[in-house]
């Protein structure tokens, strides 16, 4: 197979060109040799059973307990407020729902953050994590029911 001399050349200054481009996003700029001071030191500070986790960015510090207890109860009655807003009858609906909604209430306590709880007890805003906290809780304590047992149907279960 022949090849013209005006593609070897064009497929060299290619490659020289592929090379060059290389060499150059290779090249440092010397902010390494300023960001190792600091690394450094991040080693010093750091405690020796603690382990250093770079994709970890909680920082939160822990609810406390009373905090958590004030937050089940009061979701658990904003819960039940929601639910007897268009009920008919209201005394008999909310012993219905008192019992889910402090269940949904504490299924979301057990992973509730600091600022999760700052805003829903001192801002009184919810929060789209508390959002799809509060469907998956619904969805644990709503399916965990004994469902009716479905009719029989000739003889078939």
């Amino acid at each position: 197979m022949k090849h013209s001399r005006q593609k070897k050349n064009a497929w060299l200054a290619g490659c020289a060109g592929l090379v060059f481009a290389f060499m150059v996003t290779a090249c440092s700029d010397g902010e390494d040799a300023k960001q190792l001071p600091n690394a450094a030191e991040a080693k010093k500070t750091q405690t020796a059973g603690e382990v250093h986790n770079p994709f970890d960015h909680t920082h939160d510090e822990p609810v406390t307990d009373t905090r958590k207890h004030k937050f089940e109860h009061d979701f658990a009655a904003q819960c039940v407020e929601r639910e007897l807003k268009n009920s008919p009858d209201k005394e008999a609906d909310k012993a219905r729902w008192e019992r889910p909604c402090m269940c949904i209430a504490t299924f979301m306590m057990k992973n509730l953050t600091a600022d999760e709880a700052e805003k829903f007890l001192d801002e009184h805003k919810n929060t789209q994590s508390l959002v799809i906290k509060y469907e998956n809780a619904a969805f644990h304590c709503l399916q965990a029911k004994q469902q009716p047992k479905a009719p029989q149907l000739f003889g078939r279960q």
